[in-house]
């Protein structure tokens, strides 16, 4: 079925114009694949819905009527239409003022940039480019429409949108537009969180994520999306001097050199968001002691500021916390250590080993090779392991009812450290997981040597009490004989 056709046919017999806009109309120009489509019409809500039933699609939907957008499906296509409308963000407000209009010109000269601002009437197939966007697609740039100053005091997400659409499109941003928004970055903080996270995932997982990041440190936009990232370019990795040296260029490194998936992603923009924090010298030599952990913190507490979903803050969270363990292998590792490794990182082993790699920048390419073979290695053993059994899965042959039972006791604190004992024999290969007799006898002999640490304890607490007392007894005496 022709959605556009169908659609063209039912609001030209209502007596209202449609033209297709934005998005859709600028990627039909640069014969970039799109999917959903953008419309504008004169007509108003209540109307747009009516004539969206008679094109008969699969469901109707309001994503904003008051904002004047009705949204449908045809055969998996989406199709959002909005009434021509102004729409503004009264200063220091997160709510925008629209206000309907019945001018396409109108309706184009509110939008945001030029390559944006275009429409194509899709019952003739005519454009109508007001604003030379065209132009500047040729051009290959991100240009405001018209006063940059009013389209971003419009609606202050502009300027990210700007910098998103420059690194999705692989476009410069006009010098004027950049200047302004340098002018006017502080008006992001009165953005919504869920609206600025939704472009800074765009950005980083555009084709350049390294670039957009850059921008927005350039631009003076970072300090009002992730401000804990600002330190990151004074904050130097060694004291050679050599490119990639300062966190911030590392960074963007790594961030480029991992595949474009939102965790991923983010992971590698936050890894050393800790470095800044726990940055030391020591005999002429730069340390960030637990930089992970640091890090890790203070990613839960960006992402969630930023009103990530929770299954993203914790797997990001988990990477940037285990982010160095790769870097600990050597290849004198025991299988129970990889063993451990496997069931430590669980179901985020891949994107690790991935994040590992990128992380793994030098100047010297004997260094790089050297940490790649070793994620190599690692990543072999590991699936050599799980091939052989279900690591993850492995637990202490007996489990706390059956100890219970063993030793005749209540349950209790006890319990933890045997079966921790049992477990730790199995990852190592020296007791079979169903051996539940040859289990029942070790841990009886643990048990056993934990009976006789803890005695000696209490002896030798006891012993130095009774020394104790006995010293202080004895100085009064002693005090006496000097006097």
């Amino acid at each position: 079925m022709d959605v556009l056709g169908s659609i063209a046919t039912v609001f030209d017999r209502a007596g209202f114009e449609i033209f297709l806009v934005g998005g859709s109309v600028r990627d039909r120009l640069l014969g970039r694949p799109f999917e959903d489509l953008d419309l504008a019409t004169n007509a108003r809500p209540p109307d747009i819905k009516r004539l969206l039933k008679q094109a008969k699609p699969d469901g109707i939907y309001e994503i904003g009527a008051k904002f004047g957008t009705i949204g449908a499906t045809f055969a998996g296509t989406g199709v959002e239409v909005t009434t021509y409308r102004k729409e503004w963000y009264p200063t220091e407000s997160r709510k925008p003022e629209v206000e309907f209009g019945d001018d396409l010109r109108e309706d184009l000269a509110r939008r945001d940039f030029t390559v944006n601002a275009i429409a194509q009437n899709i019952s003739t197939g005519t454009i109508i480019d007001l604003f030379r966007g065209a132009s500047d697609l040729a051009r290959r740039r991100i240009k405001a429409v018209g006063n940059p100053s009013e389209r971003f005091a419009e609606d202050p997400l502009r300027m990210l949108r700007a910098v998103r659409l420059a690194v999705q499109l692989d476009f410069d941003l006009e010098q004027r537009t950049a200047r302004t928004i340098r002018g006017n970055a502080g008006r992001l903080q009165y953005i919504s969180a869920e609206r600025i996270r939704d472009e800074l995932v765009k950005i980083v997982v555009s084709p350049r994520p390294d670039l957009g990041i850059a921008a927005l440190f350039e631009l003076g936009l970072m300090r009002f999306v992730i401000p804990e990232l600002m330190d990151m370019p004074a904050t130097e990795q060694d004291t050679t001097g050599h490119k990639h040296k300062d966190v911030l260029a590392h960074t963007l490194q790594v961030l480029a050199g991992v595949p474009a998936e939102p965790t991923l992603r983010l992971a590698a923009l936050l890894h050393d968001v800790g470095k800044p924090k726990t940055k030391s010298i020591r005999n002429g030599r730069i340390h960030f002691y637990r930089h992970e952990d640091v890090g890790a913190r203070m990613t839960r507490e960006i992402l969630q500021r930023l009103r990530v979903d929770s299954a993203t803050v914790n797997e990001v969270t988990k990477l940037v916390a285990l982010h160095m363990r790769s870097n600990l292998y050597t290849s004198d590792w025991s299988d129970g250590a990889v063993r451990r490794f496997i069931r430590e990182v669980g179901d985020s082993r891949e994107r690790l080993l991935i994040l590992s790699r990128a992380d793994i920048t030098s100047y010297r390419p004997r260094r790089i090779e050297a940490g790649l073979v070793r994620v190599a290695e690692l990543e072999a053993r590991c699936q050599q392991l799980v091939g052989e059994a279900d690591v993850e899965r492995m637990d202490s042959p007996l489990d706390g009812n059956e100890l219970i039972e063993l030793f005749g006791r209540a349950p209790g604190p006890w319990i933890r450290p045997v079966k921790d004992y049992l477990l730790e024999l199995v990852l190592d290969g020296e007791l079979d997981q169903d051996d539940k007799e040859q289990a029942a006898i070790l841990a009886r002999e643990f048990q056993a040597g934990m009976s006789e640490r803890a005695n000696g304890e209490a002896k030798s607490s006891i012993e130095g009490e009774i020394s104790a007392a006995s010293d202080g007894a004895g100085a009064p005496v002693e005090n006496a004989r000097r006097s």
